[in-house]
């Protein structure tokens, strides 16, 4: 090999290695901080978990997460409310396994859903008006 094939060859690596290095690596990092969650949780089933969270209380990510979009810091704990949900998961995980015997948790009988049907306060007493004339703006007023 003459020394400008050498050259030649060194430059196209460096080439090939700068473009490979500028490319995003495909996955994304994985989860960090998970506390109650299982630490290896798969990413496509913690964003699930996120989404019912996200439905159950009608809330967005920046509820519970530090940050903006798209500059969120999902590991930080710097907002209660993500306290909150910890407390929350555990002590739905323990209404399902230790008070109602649920063994497998993809059949769990109690949710976030039992109690805050969509918004972040539950209600803590029966509806005043007729069930036929609840929207979510009287749902809304009987929470304060």
């Amino acid at each position: 090999m003459n020394w400008s094939s050498l050259v030649l060859a060194a430059s196209a690596g460096a080439l090939a290695f700068s473009v490979a290095a500028a490319q995003p690596t495909g996955a994304p990092p994985a989860p960090k901080n998970l506390q109650v969650l299982p630490k290896d949780m798969p990413r496509p089933q913690l964003m699930e978990v996120m989404k019912t969270f996200s439905s159950a209380l009608g809330v967005k990510c920046t509820h519970c997460h530090a940050g903006t979009p798209p500059t969120m810091d999902f590991a930080s704990d710097a907002k209660k409310e993500k306290q909150i949900a910890r407390a929350m998961m555990r002590m739905v995980h323990r209404i399902n396994t230790q008070d109602l015997g649920v063994k497998d948790m993809s059949q769990m009988k109690v949710t976030c859903f039992t109690c805050h049907r969509g918004a972040t306060k539950p209600l803590t007493a029966a509806p005043t008006a007729p069930v036929s004339s609840l929207t979510p703006a009287t749902i809304s007023a009987e929470r304060g």
